[in-house]
């Protein structure tokens, strides 16, 4: 089972009674905020949760699978994240 933004919203309805139509808005402003900041270069540090960073990966050859012919994996940015050791901690299945 995973999260989605409508699972989010549901929980905004319940918790401090917006309806579904602002829960809904407030939910996908919340997660444009994170696109624009990460599209923007910066960090987003979430405090008890982790922090998505933008990273830079250099370009280096590569191999079609198909055909076996070499081929060039042009440089780009990738967005990682990290979770927090109170995430961690809090995740952690009887380990």
């Amino acid at each position: 089972m995973s999260v989605t933004k409508k699972d989010i919203a549901d929980l905004l309805v319940e918790g401090i009674g917006v309806n579904h139509n602002q829960a809904l808005s407030i939910t996908n402003d919340f997660f444009d905020l994170i696109k624009a900041a990460l599209a923007s270069g910066e960090a987003v540090k979430l405090s008890s949760f982790g922090n998505f960073i933008v990273r830079e990966k250099s370009a280096r050859p590569g191999r079609n699978p198909k055909t076996g012919e070499q081929v060039l994996i042009s440089a780009r940015k990738v967005v990682t994240f990290k979770a927090g050791p109170k995430l961690k901690k809090e995740t952690q299945l009887g380990v």
